[in-house]
């Protein structure tokens, strides 16, 4: 969503942070630039025009002129200021009120209402351990209340049984009266929408609100609609009175001025966002967070949380164990590959990473994208069981098989076994003797430049994502940022100045890529 923006202001302050001292005329000339790539992104011009004065007070002041890094002061006050113009603090859904909570989502059609209401479901009930019953109450839009039926069954989630004839009021307050019967902790409320705000939708979303009393009214809105998202949220506000915003298509490739706006303009804090078409793909949505992904400083905690709900304990478990034993098969590789494939593959992960936002481009310039993980799999999967345990058993006869049966080559096959080897190699080390294996010191180094000794884990020295309070992860990225970091294109601290590298993967270099690459060691090399 933010990948513009984050490459013009990367390379704006950088060249900022680049330089000895600053003059006012450098700032100057650098919040011009600022506030063109947001205006770019698609942001409200008074909020560019607020943000970037906030920023020129703070910078031309005279304590920046004396600092020693002046560049880098910017770098902060902008960070600062844009988290300020994102909310402050994550806000999640308020359900601090007397059973059963009542949500209804407003927006308008096609914004992706109905999904979001059964994503929101699934949240509460897997997360918070809430009984959660959903009620359509469009009687316009064909199907719209058999599609909330279908998604519940999917989700597990109960729905409000449908009667023909009922008008959105009547379905309101059933809902309400069977969520107390049934002992429900959460009603969603799905409203009708249309493709444009009209009176009579105004009017029965008053009435709605009037019969079933809401303790949250979300805002669904699409964030590729740009700025017509932000006159949308000051029409339903004014109207209806939303205590919050959820913003679908995070994922998309717009130039995300509306998120950037919306919290700005309606002073209505974004409390959650859809980045992608799974029920499980919905996020609390962090300001600092997406800040820092803007500037390009990773994001460190979300993509702990995010391995933390997709790796499974006892096979993580199985994994170190083995590793301690120094034993690394080709079942082993499919399984890392297919756990990368779940956290959002190799881009999502880079977006993450501290410095490393800026590889996507020179990855699927050297080829590497998602696609290279389906065809190993693929390469893998076509194999007996015999072979995937034992790869020298993988003759030429062997191979071609494969081949025929995966859809690739033999050169695809033998850059896959070359990749497990150099992998097998240092699962090797890493479970080594003497002194707890190297990837328990990795971890250890780590986990000690950041000010976190408890960060020892399992049995192959990573840690249990699992059991790390998302506190100790917010003062863990804070602490990262303190070590260096969060710094645009700083190395993680303690692995040898590997660029950006992470601990415990591979170290063979992409074509044109300065340092040493996580996790896929075997690639060709630039001839």
């Amino acid at each position: 969503m933010f990948e513009n923006l984050q490459d013009r202001l990367g390379s704006i302050l950088n060249g900022l942070t680049g330089r000895g001292a600053l003059s006012e005329a450098d700032v100057s000339a650098a919040l011009r630039e600022v506030r063109r790539a947001l205006l770019e992104a698609d942001v409200a011009l008074d909020v560019v025009r607020s943000f970037t004065d906030r920023v020129r007070e703070k910078a031309v002041g005279a304590e920046i002129l004396k600092s020693i890094k002046p560049g880098q002061m910017v770098v902060k006050i902008v960070h600062d200021e844009l988290i300020e113009m994102l909310g402050g603090e994550g806000v999640g859904i308020d359900l601090h009120a007397a059973a059963p909570v009542v949500v209804m989502m407003v927006g308008l059609q096609g914004s992706g209402k109905t999904t979001t209401s059964a994503k929101i479901a699934h949240r509460l009930s897997t997360r918070d351990k809430k009984k959660v019953l959903m009620a359509s109450l469009d009687t316009r839009r064909p199907a719209a209340q058999e599609q909330l039926r279908q998604l519940g069954a999917q989700a597990s989630i109960d729905t409000l049984p449908i009667i023909s004839g009922q008008s959105p009021t009547d379905i309101a307050a059933r809902a309400v009266q069977a969520a107390k019967l049934g002992g429900h902790d959460v009603v969603i409320l799905d409203t009708a929408g249309r493709t444009h705000i009209d009176e009579p939708l105004m009017v029965e979303m008053a009435d709605i609100k009037k019969r079933s009393n809401p303790h949250e009214i979300l805002l669904v809105a699409d964030s590729l609609t740009g700025q017509d998202a932000v006159n949308l949220a000051r029409n339903f506000d004014d109207r209806v009175g939303i205590t919050g915003l959820v913003l679908t298509r995070m994922d998309g490739d717009g130039r995300g001025g509306a998120a950037l706006s919306m919290r700005a303009v309606t002073g209505k804090p974004i409390k959650l966002i859809g980045v992608g078409e799974k029920m499980s793909e919905l996020e609390e949505f962090h300001p600092r967070r997406i800040a820092d992904r803007i500037l390009g400083m990773g994001d460190i905690v979300s993509l702990v949380e995010r391995a933390a709900e997709n790796i499974d304990a006892e096979k993580a478990a199985a994994m170190a164990a083995k590793m301690a034993k120094g034993k690394f098969d080709l079942n082993d590789l499919a399984d890392q590959l297919r756990q990368m494939q779940k956290m959002g593959g190799m881009g999502g992960i880079m977006g993450m990473m501290p410095g490393m936002a800026g590889m996507k481009d020179k990855m699927a310039a050297a080829g590497l994208d998602d696609r290279l993980f389906g065809r190993q799999i693929a390469i893998i999967q076509s194999m007996t069981k015999a072979e995937r345990a034992n790869p020298d058993l993988l003759k030429h006869s062997r191979k071609k098989r494969i081949a025929a049966g995966s859809g690739t080559d033999a050169a695809a096959i033998n850059k896959l076994l070359k990749m497990h080897r150099q992998m097998a190699d240092m699962m090797k080390m890493m479970g080594g003797k003497g002194k707890g294996g190297m990837m328990k010191q990795m971890m250890g180094g780590l986990a000690g430049k950041m000010g976190l000794g408890g960060l020892g884990g399992m049995g192959g020295g990573m840690p249990d994502l699992s059991n790390i309070d998302p506190r100790q992860l917010e003062a863990l990225q804070k602490q990262a940022e303190a070590a260096g970091l969060g710094k645009p294109g700083g190395g993680m601290p303690g692995l040898g100045g590997m660029p950006g590298g992470l601990p415990g993967l591979g170290g063979a270099k992409l074509p044109g890529l300065g340092g040493g690459f996580p996790g896929l060691p075997g690639l060709p090399k630039k001839k």
